[in-house]
This record gives structure tokens, sequence and C-alpha cells, in this order.
């Protein structure tokens, strides 16, 4: 054999006192198993943490979907409302409860000052007479006769009855009419 292979075998001699050597040797695997199974364990935690959170989000976003829907169907049940009151013959009933009669002829201003058409008075029509039963099914002996030829009083200039009973129609119930320090300004269309 060559020197260089003693030489070798040499040292190789010496380490070898200077480290038993047993067979493989499990100091050397320790720090491998441990770094696998903290490596799995830290993988296996932030897998739960990410699958709570994302329930965490599921269970938020179903929650808000059920308040989105409740939400809709109030804003569509409150559409339906307005668009119900907003139609013209809900519009005249509210008013003729309130009182409000249909306007006549309107008079515009022109920019110099000058009235352009004839204005008229908004009337009443007459009401309607409407029958109202009464609980016994004959009529009651003390009880004042309804109808407008019960009291002159009622009746207004043109003979027609009055919408207040004892007003006539061409002087406005201050109680009623809104002041005009309440109301605001009148505007045109168009401008």
């Amino acid at each position: 054999m060559s020197k260089p292979a003693a030489a070798l075998k040499g040292r190789a001699a010496r380490l070898a006192r200077l480290m038993p050597s047993t067979g493989p040797s499990s100091a050397a695997r320790t720090p491998f198993v441990l770094l696998v199974v903290v490596l799995l364990g830290g993988g296996l935690i932030t897998l739960l943490l990410l699958n709570s959170a994302l329930n965490e989000g599921s269970f938020r976003l179903s929650e808000l979907k059920r308040e989105t829907t409740e939400l809709t169907d109030e804003q569509q049940a409150l559409q339906r409302d307005v668009d119900s009151r907003s139609q013209p013959d809900a519009l005249e009933k509210r008013a003729r409860e309130l009182g409000m009669v249909p306007g006549g002829s309107p008079a515009f201003l022109n920019p110099d000052g000058t009235v352009r058409g004839k204005p008229t008075e908004a009337t009443a029509p007459p009401p309607s007479p409407s029958p109202t039963p009464s609980p016994s099914g004959s009529p009651d002996p003390d009880a004042p006769e309804a109808g407008p030829s019960a009291s002159g009083a009622s009746a207004g200039p043109s003979g027609s009855p009055s919408p207040s009973g004892s007003v006539p129609a061409t002087e406005p119930d201050p109680a009623a009419a809104p002041s005009a320090e309440n109301s605001p300004p009148p505007t045109s269309p168009g401008r």
C-alpha cells in the first residue's frame, strides 16, 4: 500500500479513538426529527387557525346576507307604500280629507308685473251624502234631521253647503289654512 493511505488510516484510527463509534449515531438524527415534528406541528396549527378564520368570515358573511335581505325587503315595502300614496287618486283623496279643493283657472305674473290670465276662485263641489246606518234599524226620534235643508246657516252664498258646515266657501277657515309665514313661496315649473 501507499504511504498516504497508511497515513489516512492512522488519522482515522486517531479519530476513532476520540469518538467511539457503535454504529450510526442517534445524536445526529435528534435535531432533524425535532425539526420535522416542529414543522409539521406548526403547519397543523396554522391550518387550524386559517380554517377558524375562514369559518368566522363565512358566518359573518351569512349574517350580512340575511341582514341585507331584510333591509332590501323593508326598502321595497317602503317604496311600495310611497308609490301607493303617490298615485293621483290617493293624493286627491288625501287632499280632500284635508279640506283641499281643486283649484280654479290659474293666473301668471309676467316679468313686468302684469297679470296674464283671469284667476277664478276655487270652489268645493257639494259633498255627496253618505248614508249612516243606525244600529237599531229605525230612525232616532230625538236626533236632528240630517241633510242640507236641516239648517240654513250652513249653506253658502250660492245655496250649496260649505265644506266646513258653518263658514261660507268664500272665506277661508283661519284654523285650517296654513299661515303665510310657514308656507313656502310659490314656484313656477320650468325655472
